[in-house]
């Protein structure tokens, strides 16, 4: 998949992105949460270890950003930061939207979206997923993993 950032509406999430990314924090990830028809979620460090698969969803970096709530419209292919109730404790945590998801416009800090790679985007949102320990239907039976995210310039 090959993303866009919007670093004029978003300029302190996407650098945030781009250090962790370009400091290998990402790499051997995985998308620990499906919801059809909805979002894939990746971005914790934690569910790069199997054993702690308990505790995945809770992992971050270690500091919270501010958030950057802004007019793009969370439609299929934009990334967005994943957070808790608090507006501002976003740290590593993401998501790419599957589908509309305008509900969540100038509530989450939508940075980016998808520009290639839709196809794959797809195949991911229909992993199969069962119940998590929260009871959502997201846990996806089989592991997705991010094998790298490396930052190039436009057109590379």
């Amino acid at each position: 998949m090959v993303l866009e950032f919007w670093s004029d509406v978003a300029p302190n999430t996407v650098a945030n992105f781009k250090k962790r990314a370009r400091a290998g924090y990402y790499d051997g990830t995985a998308f620990h949460r499906i919801v059809k028809g909805f979002m894939i979620q990746g971005g914790d460090p934690l569910t790069k270890d199997p054993n702690a698969e308990s505790r995945w969803g809770t992992g971050g970096p270690g500091y919270t950003i501010n958030a950057e709530f802004n007019e793009r419209s969370h439609v299929r292919g934009v990334l967005s930061m994943a957070r808790s109730q608090n507006p501002n404790s976003a740290g590593s945590q993401f998501f790419i939207c599957l589908a509309d998801a305008k509900f969540l416009d100038r509530q989450y800090t939508a940075f980016g979206r998808l520009i290639e790679g839709d196809d794959v985007l797809g195949r991911i949102g229909d992993t199969p997923t069962v119940a998590s320990g929260q009871g959502e239907k997201s846990r996806p039976t089989v592991r997705v993993g991010v094998e790298s995210i490396r930052i190039t310039e436009a057109g590379t």
